[in-house]
């Protein structure tokens, strides 16, 4: 896996997570975002001193999620940038494909949502409910087309928390879930298949930078097999 570099200086990283890589490591042996980074930044050092590079992961994508990260190279922009996230100061924007059709164009989508740490799911629950946090996004469909696999939605999300699986348990629980997610979408949940990438792309973040004060603003287009059915270039 070559990294795909969109943004880097002195303090943070930015780039693209392919679909079925884990943002960081596990139990398991499986490549994942971090130490590829590590690699990568110690290779660039050119040194064989070089002591094994700082790598914090600001924010996860499921291991089926592609698409923009940003990693802090050093502890004091990781508190930073994890202060940033708590007080909302780090906008994040996702691309989708839905399978099924929203009933209104745009909106807002607040609920509660409680992780089943056994089964590694989130479901929607009452407000109230022991363990339960408010989960809140935007949306907005960009097109909806008829296709031999029934009606997909395009739809731009607004992620305004970051609960595990919220946006594939938001929609999943609206009929809409993701395209070729096994987990949350009925249509894909008994097929023989394994899907390693879901319609569900991190396609822009935007934030200041906590040390210069820059205005940051990382993106990139969202790739993958879900996308190949919509013509996005006329949403540039």
């Amino acid at each position: 896996m070559k990294l795909e570099i969109l943004y880097e200086d002195a303090y943070l990283l930015a780039c693209v997570k392919p679909y079925g890589v884990l943002s960081q490591g596990d139990k398991g042996n499986d490549e994942d975002m971090i130490t590829k980074i590590k690699h990568y930044l110690y290779d660039k050092a050119e040194s064989e001193q070089a002591e094994e590079p700082y790598v914090a992961a600001i924010h996860r994508l499921d291991r089926p999620v592609g698409g923009v990260m940003v990693f802090a190279k050093t502890p004091e922009v990781a508190a930073k940038l994890s202060d940033m996230q708590q007080d909302g100061e780090i906008a994040k924007y996702y691309q989708a494909v839905i399978t099924g059709e929203l009933p209104d164009f745009e909106g807002e989508m607040v609920d509660y949502l409680l992780r089943d740490g056994k089964t590694n799911t989130t479901k929607v629950v009452k407000k109230g409910e022991k363990g339960a946090k408010r989960a809140e996004l935007y949306y907005e469909v960009l097109d909806v087309m008829d296709t031999d696999d029934g009606t997909l939605s395009y739809v731009l999300i607004e992620l305004v928390t970051g609960r595990h699986h919220q946006i594939r348990a938001q929609f999943a629980s609206r009929g809409c879930g993701i395209w070729g997610d096994t987990k949350y979408n009925p249509k894909f949940a008994k097929t023989k298949r394994k899907y390693k990438q879901i319609g569900l792309f991190s396609s822009r973040m935007e934030f200041t930078h906590p040390i210069t004060g820059e205005e940051i603003v990382i993106k990139k287009e969202p790739e993958g097999e879900a996308f190949e059915v919509l013509d996005l270039d006329e949403f540039e």
